[in-house]
């Protein structure tokens, strides 16, 4: 009998323990149940401004975005693009969970309106009068890190001279008199073609300025004997030595060491709005630059890979000329040459070609760079 009373004490216990379990988990769920809505809401929001939850650095790295994103670049394949390539397909973007998508203008009139209104996010620019004037007027884009120079002493856009003019033309002065072609005016190679002349001793009046839009067309002007000497760019330097056309003619950064030649450009809303995704944009970005310094500035790293995604993307489709151009510059801590840019203004300004003032405040903006480099560190 007492065993019997022992069992249903036993079950009677076991009830009330239960029953107030259940009611524990009844006074806490409409609780959990809020928290997970303002978290869902939360995390939308986040989405829509591209940021994470998390702290922007973890230990001095960026961590990943909580939830994948897009990011769309126009580029043109041009060879100045190779952070952006290298970075794809070596993951850096990945990494951070970004996804990037590569687009195609026709011409900078269609691309710059585009990423004002935030419908592309990235693009690239060449300094001209142009680019200039579609900010003076109103297009609200930004410069914010270097997509292109000459490095020191083996400049990939440099000058070029007929070679069988070698003995007669061995200085800048000698070049008076002489025709030389130029790809545009009011752009930055006709700012060099001015940094030439003036490191010649020369003006404009000394020399036949000849305009040619079509590098390849210069070529065959060389081979002609309609022109002197070129302002020429690889790898058709390259090509046009190895068919004894012309000769190197000494090197832009004699006279011109910090060209500003083309630059990344960023959309104020996604500089801004999404500023987490443009920050771990720009860490995967400097990532393949510093691949590619390694490589073709260095001489270290990964070479026949780093060559064979530029195969892929560019118009130079042939390894072994991958190994004798001289490459485009890429600043592994993406800075620009700020007054460099303001100089080309000024030549394009004084030369009456810009209509309107720009805010290079406001137009070059390096604080995307610079907070990345805070985290990331400067290259070594």
């Amino acid at each position: 009998m007492r065993g019997k009373w022992l069992k249903l004490i036993g079950v009677f216990f076991l009830i009330v323990t239960l029953a107030l379990a259940g009611c524990a988990d009844s006074e806490t769920k409409p609780k959990d149940d809020t928290q997970d809505d303002q978290e869902s809401t939360d995390q939308e929001k986040e989405e829509e401004q591209g940021s994470t939850s998390e702290d922007t650095s973890t230990e001095g790295a960026l961590d990943p975005l909580a939830e994948p994103v897009t990011v769309t670049i126009a580029e043109d394949g041009s060879a100045s693009g190779a952070g952006f390539y290298i970075a794809k397909e070596r993951g850096y973007f990945e990494e951070y969970n970004i996804n990037v998508e590569f687009v195609k203008f026709g011409n900078s009139d269609e691309m710059l309106p585009a990423l004002a209104a935030g419908k592309i996010d990235v693009a690239g620019g060449i300094s001209s009068a142009s680019f200039f004037n579609s900010i003076a007027q109103g297009i609200d884009v930004r410069m914010i890190a270097d997509k292109g120079h000459n490095v020191m002493g083996n400049s990939y856009f440099t000058f070029v001279l007929r070679k069988d003019l070698q003995d007669e033309i061995k200085d800048y002065k000698d070049l008076k008199g002489k025709r030389i072609a130029v790809s545009t005016k009011n752009a930055v190679d006709d700012y060099i073609f001015e940094r030439m002349l003036e490191h010649a001793g020369l003006t404009r009046d000394d020399v036949e300025f000849t305009l040619m839009s079509d590098f390849g067309n210069m070529m065959s002007a060389i081979g002609n004997n309609q022109i002197a000497a070129a302002l020429q760019i690889e790898p058709l330097i390259t090509q046009g030595i190895e068919q004894d056309l012309h000769v190197k003619f000494g090197d832009v950064t004699d006279f011109a060491p910090k060209a500003q030649i083309a630059m990344v450009l960023g959309s104020p809303e996604f500089l801004n709005e999404r500023r987490e995704v443009a920050l771990r944009f720009m860490a995967g970005y400097l990532k393949g630059v510093r691949d590619y310094n390694d490589v073709f500035v260095k001489d270290e790293g990964e070479k026949e890979e780093i060559i064979n995604i530029m195969t892929e993307y560019t118009a130079l489709k042939d390894p072994a000329i991958w190994n004798k151009v001289a490459v485009t510059g890429l600043n592994p801590d993406g800075r620009m040459f700020i007054e460099d840019i303001k100089k080309q203004y000024d030549m394009y300004k004084e030369n009456g070609a810009i209509k309107g003032e720009v805010d290079f405040d406001k137009a070059v903006d390096p604080s995307l760079v610079e907070d990345v480099l805070d985290i990331v560190g400067e290259y070594k």
